[in-house]
């Protein structure tokens, strides 16, 4: 077929109960977010945190970085993806939300391996590059304030390794980058980026069509 097809409810159901491996702690964190105002919107669909848990295994990524961690469902994917010396960085501008995750994250046995940074992402990313230096991250992932996507990004090259992955969520943001209606400061932040990503020859690049866009860049060796 040349064309992709339309995702229908009925569809989706079948996606999930075909290929969905999702067990009683993952499942338990997911309910718990969906209680939370707006906890379905921001949490990433189940089927994308089995998604980047497997990007985490393909890449066989050491260390991962994750911008936006909101009740850490992604981040326990991720997390339960490393190997056992593995890290991973979560930042977030509260710990009000991963508060909730970290029970579970405790539950799951990978709590070692998480590092929760507490404030302005931008300022996190600055103070681990100067603290531990470029190129120390095999995988980033970008699921925060959408108006601030393109410093994230710019910033998050520079603390991935040559070869290693960025993953940025959200990038068909509801459908709205093609509405010229929405002028907001988000929408704005996610046109910005996708028509820098397009344009960047430091990356290798592939935008999914999955959940509300996936956009992969791999920094090219050096």
């Amino acid at each position: 077929m040349a064309e992709q097809i339309g995702m229908t409810p009925q569809l989706l159901e079948y996606v999930r109960q075909t290929s969905l491996r999702e067990d009683d702690i993952l499942l338990e964190l997911r309910e718990a977010t969906a209680e939370l105002p707006g906890g379905v919107a921001l949490q990433v669909p189940a089927e994308e945190g089995q998604f980047l848990a497997l990007l985490v295994r393909l890449t066989r990524a050491a260390a991962v970085l994750e911008i936006g961690t909101f009740t850490g469902y992604s981040t326990l994917c991720m997390a339960r993806a490393l190997p056992t010396h593995g890290r991973l960085v979560t930042c977030d501008i509260t710990d009000r939300w991963p508060s909730i995750g970290a029970e579970f994250w405790k539950r799951a046995g990978v709590d070692g391996l998480i590092d929760l940074r507490v404030g302005d992402a931008a300022e996190t990313l600055e103070k681990l590059l100067a603290d531990e230096g470029p190129g120390v991250f095999d995988l980033v992932f970008i699921d925060a304030d959408k108006a601030n996507y393109p410093r994230y990004y710019e910033l998050s090259l520079e603390l991935l390794a040559p070869g290693g992955l960025v993953v940025v969520d959200n990038t068909l943001f509801f459908g709205r980058v093609t509405d010229p209606q929405f002028t907001d400061a988000d929408t704005a932040g996610i046109r910005e980026l996708n028509a820098r990503l397009r344009a960047d020859e430091r990356v290798d690049l592939s935008m999914l069509t999955m959940a509300d866009g996936i956009t992969l860049a791999r920094r090219k060796d050096a």
